[in-house]
Parts: C-alpha cells; sequence; structure tokens
C-alpha cells in the first residue's frame, strides 16, 4: 500500500468516525426534542389543572378537596422539575456531542490537507523526475549527434 492510500484511508475512518459523531448529535438532538414536548404537555397540563381548579372555586371547596388538589399539583411541579433535569441533561450531552463532531471535522480537515500536500510533492517529484529524463534523453541526443557532425567533419577533411 503506497503512502497516499495509506492516508487516504487514515481520511477515510476519519470521515466515518465525523459521521458517527454527528449521527449521534442528531439522535441527542431528537431526544432532547421530545424531553421539550413532555415538558410542554406537563406545563399545558398543570395549566389546565390550574383553571379547571380556579373553576371549581366559584362553588366552594371542602378541605379535603383543597388537599387533594395541592398533592397533585406537587407531582406535577416534581414531575416538571424531573423534566428540568433531563433536558438539562440533554444539553450537557448536545454540548458534548458537538464539541466532539468540531473535533472530527477538525482532524478530516486536517487529514484532508495533509493527505493534499503530500500528494502535491509527490506529483512535483514525479515531474522533477520527469524533467530530468528529458534533459538526460535531450543531451544523449545532443552528445550523439555532436559526435556524429565531428565524425562527418573528421572524414570531410582527410585526403
Amino acid at each position: 500500500m503506497t503512502a497516499i492510500q495509506t492516508l487516504n484511508k487514515v481520511v477515510e475512518l476519519a470521515t466515518k468516525r465525523r459521521d458517527e459523531a454527528l449521527s449521534h448529535l442528531a439522535q441527542l438532538q431528537r431526544e432532547m426534542q421530545m424531553a421539550q414536548d413532555q415538558m410542554s404537555q406537563l406545563q399545558a397540563y398543570a395549566g389546565e389543572a390550574e383553571q379547571r381548579w380556579a373553576a371549581r372555586g366559584s362553588t366552594g371547596i371542602d378541605a379535603s378537596l383543597l388537599h387533594h388538589h395541592r398533592q397533585f399539583m406537587a407531582k406535577i411541579d416534581h414531575a416538571m422539575e424531573f423534566q428540568r433535569g433531563v433536558i438539562g441533561q440533554r444539553q450537557a450531552q448536545i454540548d458534548q456531542a458537538r464539541q466532539q463532531v468540531v473535533v472530527a471535522e477538525r482532524d478530516v480537515a486536517g487529514l484532508r490537507k495533509y493527505t493534499d500536500r503530500k500528494l502535491q510533492a509527490l506529483l512535483q517529484t514525479a515531474q522533477r523526475q520527469e524533467q530530468k529524463q528529458t534533459d538526460e534523453m535531450a543531451l544523449a541526443i545532443h552528445m550523439r549527434q555532436s559526435l556524429a557532425h565531428a565524425a562527418s567533419m573528421n572524414k570531410g577533411s582527410q585526403p
């Protein structure tokens, strides 16, 4: 395997790692959206419960019903607090995954740039080698022509 083939394989692996990091980030973002949707549902449910309670309040409330309502609202508040924690964890995971994507993209770009430089260096070396061979061939042709011309001059000057 040539050096360029090896570098291309390394770039391919780095690209795969970057693509996996992007896929992981997308999955975390979907999970975050689901967590935010759940939070919205909890908030809407809590709002509806408060509205129902306010409407009931105009008809009179006994202590037992008030106690049950407070317990119910405490459970909803607890669920919302838990969901805030889930959202915070998801955000931290997303931030970390974004950083991994940035690192992976930087790696891919750096490897591609390095591979391009190596390829350019190899092309320059090949061009120099080709130029050297062309120059040597031209010199050999010139030397043969010079020798042939000198030989024909020597034949022409002999009596």
